[in-house]
C-alpha cells in the first residue's frame, strides 16, 4: 500500500524555490541579486536600459545592476536597500521567487517577513569584513523561522586578492555559529558580485574552489513542498449558507488546507470546542470530491450541524492538537514601540484573533554569543525572546518546528492593528529562563 507522500507526490512536487537574501549593509544584496538576474537573462530589455541609463547620470562606467531591485525613490538614492524587494524570474530547470531585504539593524524586522516563507536563505558576507552582529542576527532569524538551507554568499572576494585562507577562515566561524544555532545545512560560496564570480559563471580566479555557483546551487538544492505528509488542519475562513430555493440546507465551511489531506468518511474534531463529527462532503471548485489536499481551497460540509464559525480548527479526530491558554514561543519584535509584561494585546493564529496578555518576557537573546539576557522587562524593535502569553480563549497550536503554518502567530496592538512581534510556539534554540508569574492588577488576567 503506497504512503499518502507517495500518492500525492506528483501534486506536490514543484520545480519552484523560495529564496531570500540577507546580511549587512553593503555587503553586496541587491548587487548578487541584480547578477543573478542579469546573467541569467532574466532581465528585459527595457529594465536594462533603464537601469543603463540611471548608471550613466552617475557617472558610472558600467550598469549597477543593484537598480534592478532597489525599487523605492529613497533606496536609489541612498544605495542602500529599505523595503523587501521581491522578484520572480526562472530559468530551464526550476523558477523562482525571492526576497531581498535590508540589512540595516533597524529593518531586521523586514527580513523576518522575507524570510517567512523562504525555502532558503542567502546570507552575505563581505570579506573584508567577516561575519559581524548584524550577519549573526540573520542566521538567528533564519534559524528561528526553521529555515531549512542557508548559503553563506562570502563577497567581494576581489577586493581580498580572491584569497582561499579568507574565505575558509569566515566559512569556518559562520558555520560554527550557525550549527550552534540549529541550521541543518549550511553551503558556503566564495563570489564577487560585481565580477559575477561564481554567481552564475563558474570564476576563473578561484580555481581553488570545486563546489557549485550560487545559481547551480539555488537550481539544485532539494526542496520539499509536500504538506500533505503532515497531519491535515484546516482553519475555517467563512461559513456559507446560501439559503436559497436551490440549496435550501446547505452549510459549509470554507477555507485553504493549511497542511495534510482531508476525505469524506473521516472522523474530526472541532478546536477549540471539541466536538465531533464526520466529513460528508468535500466542494473544490464548484464539483464534489472525495479527498482533498494542502493548500487547496475548499468548502468541508459535515454530517452535524453543529456550530462552527471563523477562527475554528477542524482537524482529524486520530491526530488533532492539543488547545491551550498558556502560548510559549519565541518571537521576533517588529514594532517601534516596546513589548512590555502585562501589555494587552491581540494573538492572530491562522484565521482566529483572540486578546490575551503578555505574563512574562523571560529571555532576551543576545546575539554576539546567543546567551540569555533573563528578565530584560521588555523587548524593542528588532530584539528577538522567549514570552509567555496568556490568551482569553484556547488556541489550536502546532508547534513551530513540526509546522511553520499552523506553529505560527501574530502578536497585534489592540488599538491601532500595528504588529508588534512575530511568534513560533513552543521550544527553540532559545533557552527558557526561570521566572514568577506576577498578577496582573488591571483585570486581564484570563
Amino acid at each position: 500500500m503506497t504512503s499518502t507522500t507517495e500518492q500525492f507526490a506528483d501534486v506536490s512536487a514543484t520545480t519552484l524555490l523560495r529564496f531570500a537574501t540577507a546580511g549587512s549593509v553593503d555587503d553586496g544584496k541587491s548587487t548578487l541579486v541584480g547578477r543573478l538576474l542579469h546573467d541569467s537573462k532574466s532581465v528585459l530589455t527595457d529594465q536594462m536600459e533603464a537601469v543603463e541609463a540611471v548608471s550613466a547620470q552617475r557617472g558610472q562606467d558600467t550598469p549597477d545592476l543593484a537598480l534592478l531591485t532597489d525599487g523605492l525613490r529613497a533606496e536609489r538614492e541612498q544605495g542602500i536597500t529599505i523595503d523587501v524587494a521581491y522578484r520572480y524570474f526562472a530559468t530551464a530547470r526550476r523558477r523562482f521567487i525571492l526576497a531581498d531585504t535590508p540589512g540595516h539593524v533597524q529593518y531586521t524586522r523586514n527580513m523576518v517577513t522575507g524570510a517567512s516563507t523562504a525555502d532558503l536563505a542567502v546570507v552575505l558576507v563581505d570579506a573584508r569584513n567577516g561575519v559581524i552582529e548584524q550577519t549573526r542576527r540573520h542566521a538567528a532569524v533564519a534559524a528561528l523561522l526553521r529555515v531549512p538551507h542557508v548559503v553563506l554568499a562570502v563577497n567581494k572576494m576581489d577586493l581580498v586578492g580572491y584569497q582561499e585562507s579568507v574565505f575558509a577562515a569566515i566559512a569556518e566561524e559562520f558555520t560554527a555559529y550557525a550549527s550552534d544555532l540549529g541550521v541543518p545545512e549550511i553551503t558556503a560560496i566564495p563570489i564577487s558580485a560585481l565580477a559575477g564570480d561564481n554567481v552564475v559563471d563558474v570564476s576563473a580566479n578561484m580555481d581553488w574552489y570545486g563546489g557549485p555557483t550560487v545559481l547551480e546551487h539555488l537550481e539544485t538544492v532539494p526542496v520539499s513542498h509536500d504538506l500533505t505528509a503532515c497531519p491535515a488542519r484546516f482553519p475555517v475562513q467563512y461559513v456559507i449558507r446560501p439559503q436559497s430555493a436551490e440549496h435550501p440546507d446547505y452549510r459549509g465551511y470554507a477555507g485553504q488546507i493549511a497542511s495534510g489531506v482531508l476525505r469524506v468518511g473521516e472522523a474530526v474534531t472541532v478546536l477549540p470546542s471539541g466536538r465531533t463529527s464526520t466529513i460528508v462532503g468535500i466542494d473544490a471548485l464548484g464539483e464534489s470530491v472525495d479527498i482533498a489536499w494542502a493548500p487547496q481551497s475548499v468548502t468541508l460540509r459535515l454530517v452535524d450541524d453543529i456550530d462552527i464559525s471563523r477562527g475554528d480548527l477542524i482537524a482529524p479526530s486520530a491526530n488533532a492538537p492539543g488547545t491551550t491558554q498558556d502560548v510559549e514561543a519565541t518571537v521576533c519584535h517588529v514594532a517601534d514601540q516596546p513589548l512590555s509584561v502585562g501589555a494587552r494585546v491581540l494573538i492572530k493564529h491562522t484565521t482566529r484573533t483572540v486578546k490575551a496578555i503578555v505574563k512574562e518576557i523571560p529571555s532576551r537573546l543576545t546575539l554576539d554569543d546567543l546567551s540569555q539576557h533573563p528578565n530584560p522587562g521588555q523587548l524593542v524593535a528588532n530584539d528577538i525572546g522567549r514570552v509567555v502569553v496568556r490568551t482569553a480563549e484556547p488556541l489550536a497550536l502546532d508547534a513551530y518546528a513540526d509546522s511553520r503554518r499552523t506553529g505560527s502567530f501574530l502578536l497585534i496592538d489592540p488599538a491601532d492593528g500595528t504588529t508588534l512581534a512575530a511568534g513560533m510556539a513552543g521550544e527553540s534554540f532559545a533557552s527558557k529562563a526561570a521566572t514568577t508569574v506576577q498578577a496582573d492588577e488591571e483585570g486581564w488576567d484570563f
